[in-house]
């Protein structure tokens, strides 16, 4: 049972079908990232106002999920975006808010929940952000600060779904991870109170990814929701 309290994130409209009609859990495996050849898995780099990080997809365990990501880095969809959630011991997450207003980015169809593949979310590890139904993810990512099980799936429930790992610049993930956070703008907790902002994020590493996997059709956010999530 999750124990920690409610952390808003963006909701989305649109859900599409569940792949199963019971939790993801089942088919989990106690492993950790795997060992992948460069050629496979892309690479992109996520530069902040803080310093940059490397992030591994991993396409083979999250083909549908780490497609939609690449769609939107090459849309410059977080170009510009708020780091807004920091949560000290636990993660780092946006993507989904302008660093110019705090304006909600028009986002995609939600993305099916892979998070049975066999990935648990370790520190390091990078998962999409979703609401409380489980095929509710679209752009909004983060970064785990710590091991973090209660965020994997169970038989009983689904999880977060891992889909890449931060292969160089944790250090820069830990220093966004220490800022002062509190209410701040329109974010009610957990917001840093001097913005985080992500500059850019651009592929270093292409590998070979079907980008027809990914929903194309970008539409207009509805209010925010609220997520399952520990504090």
């Amino acid at each position: 049972m999750i124990s920690r309290r409610l952390v808003s994130v963006l909701g989305m409209a649109g859900l599409v079908a569940a792949l199963a009609s019971t939790p993801a859990g089942s088919a989990f495996a106690e492993s950790s990232a795997p060992t992948s050849a460069p050629q496979v898995n892309p690479q992109v780099r996520v530069t902040t106002n803080l310093g940059s990080f490397v992030i591994e997809l991993y396409a083979d365990r999250s083909p549908i999920t780490v497609a939609v990501f690449l769609r939107y880095v090459n849309a410059g969809q977080y170009t510009q975006t708020l780091l807004h959630r920091v949560i000290p011991g636990f993660l780092i997450q946006g993507g989904g808010f302008s660093a110019t207003d705090e304006a909600t980015k028009p986002a995609a169809t939600a993305v099916p929940n892979e998070s049975g593949n066999g990935l648990q979310n370790k520190r390091g590890m990078v998962g999409l952000a979703r609401a409380e139904s489980p095929h509710t993810g679209n752009c909004q990512f983060f970064v785990n600060l710590a091991d973090n099980p209660e965020l994997d799936p169970l038989p009983v429930r689904w999880g977060y779904a891992v889909f890449g790992h931060v292969i160089d610049g944790m250090d820069v993930v830990d220093k966004i991870g220490a800022v002062p956070t509190g209410p701040a703008g329109k974010f009610k907790q957990d917001a840093p109170l001097s913005h985080v902002v992500i500059e850019k994020v651009e592929v270093i590493a292409a590998g070979s990814v079907k980008l027809d996997a990914a929903p194309q059709q970008l539409a207009a956010p509805p209010t925010g929701a609220e997520v399952l999530a520990p504090n």
